[in-house]
């Protein structure tokens, strides 16, 4: 495992080309085909319109970190896989879209025939992200969700139009209610002793934690 401290990789000028999902499944005893099929599923339901934020170059930087992270996984192909389909449903539905996303995903890695055991653990991993909270020694939720939260240690041009991003996905909610929802949700995560898990993005916490005190602030300054 890496011992030296990566950097979050650059945000790219434009949208980043999503890896090709196929060769992981093919690697785990999927079908060719079938695989295929799943992924254009897939990318379908992270290009839907109504996706502000958790859209296709979220899910291409979220699997670009995995990369990054993936020698402190157990088992790095099944994390790929949880990125997929972590935020695969995406309704704004804090919970029920991550139980969603985790069902989706049982039910196609079963139908692809990869192992019971693999399904399983692709959800749970996906069920993870509900909160963000992996356990100490649990790697593979480690590298996910270090993976996921990367964004926020991200420079600060990036961090704008991930925020902005955040926003226009919510645009039917009522400013202050989403400033006041917001904040609560990133006031939890700096409530954390720490927000990555991983040695490799332990170097990304101080860059995160300045981006999201400054988002607080903003959020503050637009509330009532």
């Amino acid at each position: 495992m890496p011992d030296t401290p990566a950097p979050v990789p650059a945000p790219p000028a434009s949208v980043p080309e999503v890896p090709d999902l196929v060769a992981v499944l093919v690697r785990l005893g999927a079908d060719g085909d079938g695989a295929a099929s799943v992924q254009g599923d897939l990318l379908a339901r992270w290009s839907e319109p109504h996706r502000g934020y958790h859209d296709s170059r979220h899910l291409a930087e979220v699997l670009a970190r995995v990369d990054v992270l993936a020698g402190h996984a157990d088992s790095p192909d099944l994390v790929r896989l949880a990125a997929w389909w972590h935020d695969a449903v995406h309704e704004g539905r804090a919970g029920e879209d991550e139980r969603a996303s985790a069902d989706l995903a049982s039910r196609q890695l079963r139908g692809l025939g990869l192992p019971a055991a693999d399904a399983a653990r692709v959800a749970d991993l996906v069920l993870v992200t509900t909160r963000h909270e992996a356990r100490d020694g649990a790697a593979d939720a480690a590298v996910l969700c270090d993976a996921d939260l990367g964004v926020l240690a991200a420079p600060p041009e990036r961090y704008d139009t991930y925020a902005a991003d955040v926003r226009r996905e919510y645009a039917h909610v009522p400013d202050a209610a989403f400033a006041a929802g917001r904040a609560a949700v990133l006031r939890r995560l700096v409530a954390a002793d720490r927000l990555y898990r991983t040695p490799t993005a332990a170097a990304w916490e101080a860059a995160a934690r300045a981006n999201v005190s400054r988002e607080l602030a903003v959020l503050a300054a637009r509330r009532p």
